[in-house]
């Protein structure tokens, strides 16, 4: 019986797909997706200081013609937060691009929850967040379909990584769950046995560094592109999502903000762990150019192109995953004579 139930679960689960995720995500003509990643706008509803965030936004929108934008947290920052989320969603939502929000730890700190920020963030057109059913803020996936859009061709994994810590004696920022991290494995696994077995190119996205990050920025054998002028503000407590990741063998790469000064890309083990560019205005710390993150997915391939884009079309530290980031050891080669 628990066989015939496991058959049925995975037969609903390879065949049901998100096509209630609408607007449906596809590889284009040309084999290419294309995400624009916005974090930390830290928006103050009334500050001109913000306008900068804006405009900006309004640049790598009009410059990228992304087929995804996605918020990677802490995007409001004063009250009234219904009145900044919406602020902030309007240059996405006027061009009818698809977009998410995932939070970061201080969303919730200007009169709404994450809950209701949620609830409002769903009325908007071209939101792709699931029904939370009991879930104050879920977890979920994103499908993008092949450029035919007759199969799953790439996966999007969007955390919420919480705020604060909540274990007396344990300081500092929130972490990915054990509860998340069984989620997560459940996920990777169910497509993987869809898809003949082979895990399907993925991308992860949330607000917090997983500890993973601190570890391999300060491995001086890691190779690392781009910014890094902080350390990295990583949870204390470590629940093993990277592990996770790692032995699922989907996740291609990670995709974080909270730390406003780090916009690099480092490889650890095989995943890249990325920074997006700080993209606020004047209303917290900053010593970069504000600007956003570029990824764009090769369909078919573990591979793609990611690049910043800051203001008036400057475009800084393109790489691709994994060429970019693989050591090469020219001592192996064979060279003319």
């Amino acid at each position: 019986m628990t066989r015939i139930f496991s058959f049925l679960f995975l037969l609903c689960f390879c065949v049901t797909f998100l096509y209630a995720q609408t607007p449906v995500l596809k590889f284009n003509s040309s084999g290419k997706f294309r995400m624009v990643q916005f974090t930390d706008v830290h928006f103050q509803t009334g500050n001109p200081a913000s306008d900068v965030a804006l405009v900006r936004m309004e640049e790598v929108l009009e410059a990228e013609q992304p087929d995804l934008v996605v918020f990677t947290g802490d995007v409001v920052y004063s009250s009234p937060s219904d009145k900044g989320m919406l602020a902030v969603l309007e240059p996405v939502v006027r061009r009818q691009i698809p977009f998410v929000v995932t939070f970061g730890n201080h969303d919730d700190e200007y009169g709404m929850t994450c809950t209701q920020l949620y609830d409002l963030i769903r009325t908007q057109p071209g939101n792709l967040l699931p029904d939370r059913g009991d879930a104050a803020s879920p977890d979920y996936v994103l499908e993008v379909l092949s450029s035919r859009g007759e199969e799953r061709a790439a996966l999007l994994y969007c955390f919420d990584s919480h705020a604060y810590s909540t274990l007396e004696g344990v300081e500092g920022y929130g972490w990915l769950t054990t509860e998340q991290v069984q989620w997560y494995t459940r996920q990777s696994a169910g497509y993987t046995r869809c898809n003949a077995g082979g895990p399907l190119p993925a991308l992860a996205f949330f607000h917090i560094p997983l500890p993973e990050y601190r570890e391999a920025a300060t491995d001086e054998t890691a190779v690392l592109r781009g910014t890094r002028m902080e350390k990295v503000c990583a949870p204390e407590i470590n629940t093993g999502m990277f592990a996770a990741m790692r032995e699922a063998g989907d996740v291609m790469a990670t995709f974080v903000g909270h730390d406003h000064d780090n916009d690099y890309a480092v490889m650890w083990k095989d995943i890249l762990l990325t920074y997006g560019r700080f993209t606020g205005g004047n209303t917290e710390y900053n010593h970069l150019p504000n600007g956003a993150r570029v990824i764009e997915l090769h369909e078919g391939e573990r591979r793609f192109t990611t690049w910043i884009r800051e203001k008036e079309g400057r475009v800084s530290d393109r790489t691709i995953y994994p060429d970019s980031y693989v050591k090469d050891d020219w001592r192996t080669r064979t060279l003319p004579l």
